[in-house]
């Protein structure tokens, strides 16, 4: 099955294959960005609840995301990944995945 992507640079229609996008999921971050809303302890216990990080784990990546702006919470697949992603939105954290297999 194709899915079909408008390429907006070019207008033109792109088609790109769901089992490739899954393919993306083999090796994927899951990204945490800095905000300046949420505080130290809700992120730490965010952390420990959703990543299942221990408490050291989780303030030390909470003061990497603060110092350097993001941080990876965690790695593995996608499908891993898109719950604990979905609970940090939820819980107010800015989370993305992001792919770490290189698309030629």
């Amino acid at each position: 099955m194709n899915l079909n992507i408008l390429d907006s640079m070019s207008d033109t229609e792109e088609l790109i294959d769901l089992d490739e996008l899954q393919d993306v999921g083999q090796g994927s971050q899951l990204i945490v960005y800095n905000d300046d809303v949420n505080t130290f302890n809700w992120v730490i216990q965010c952390f420990i609840e959703v990543c299942k990080h221990s408490f050291e784990q989780a303030e030390q990546l909470s003061l990497m995301i603060h110092y350097t702006g993001k941080a990876c919470a965690k790695t593995d697949k996608f499908e891993v990944l898109k719950p604990m992603k979905d609970a940090l939105v939820e819980r107010g954290l800015s989370a993305v995945i992001e792919s770490t297999k290189n698309h030629k």
